[in-house]
């Protein structure tokens, strides 16, 4: 149950994290139809769980509920990511569409591996 409730409450955290720095980057980078404020949440979301990851497996305690599930769950948006991708294919904005999904992915996993050796070195 103790598990259960720190999901819970940083998954809360996390989205709220997301919600306000998602926010605060479209309004400081607003570039065209690209989705600034999501791509800078994945890809510090990606670095976050790297870095989290490669801690938990060193100290495996019950946090990693609260920070890996819980925290970077909620921050994460994987699901807007989707849903932005969508629409501008919708819109026929190919080229910002395969920018965006490509520097997600790759700059993405490059991070989460970044993140990890830090924690692991």
């Amino acid at each position: 149950m103790r598990n259960l409730v720190y999901i819970f409450l940083g998954g809360g955290f996390g989205s709220i994290m997301r919600f306000l720095i998602s926010n605060y980057t479209h309004k400081l980078w607003n570039i065209n139809s690209f989705p600034m404020g999501t791509f800078v949440v994945n890809i510090s979301g990606c670095f976050l769980i790297g870095i989290l990851s490669a801690y938990f497996l060193k100290v495996d305690n019950s946090l990693k509920y609260l920070l890996i599930t819980g925290l970077c769950g909620g921050y994460t948006t994987f699901s807007t990511f989707s849903a932005e991708n969508f629409s501008l294919w919708q819109n026929g904005n190919y080229g910002i569409l395969i920018l965006y999904a490509l520097l997600s992915l790759i700059i993405g996993v490059s991070m989460v591996f970044t993140g990890f050796q830090i924690v692991r070195n």
